[in-house]
């Protein structure tokens, strides 16, 4: 059987972990809503539109972003849209999304990607 003493550290080895755990989970949610109101204050009606697809998961992550943090985007569906499929074979890109910010091409979404664009 365990000592008081093992039993103590261990208790204490647990908090410890689960106490870093909480605070690295809370200091990126921080990051994440610090960059969402960076970008949503940057960014302005046409200066981001995303080519995507309808059976993209990227692509439902970069709308579920953007809509989360209020930034005004445009999209259309290669699928749906002619005119959005012949832009995305002219980007030649080798999937989706394609984030075009301000002229930029970004392929694929990274939210710190395009907070930068938007300070180019």
């Amino acid at each position: 059987m365990m000592k008081n003493t093992q039993l103590r550290s261990l208790f204490m080895l647990i908090a410890l972990v689960l106490g870093i755990g909480w605070a690295t989970q809370g200091l990126q949610g921080w990051s994440r809503d610090r960059l969402g109101a960076q970008v949503a204050s940057s960014a302005r009606p046409g200066d981001i539109q995303m080519v995507a697809s309808v059976t993209c998961l990227y692509c439902d992550k970069a709308r579920s972003w953007f809509t989360e943090y209020r930034v005004p985007f445009t999209e259309c569906f290669i699928e749906r849209d002619e005119a959005c499929a012949s832009q995305y074979r002219a980007l030649m890109a080798p999937g989706t999304p394609v984030m075009l910010v301000r002229g930029k091409r970004l392929v694929g979404f990274d939210a710190d990607a395009v907070a930068a664009a938007l300070t180019q």
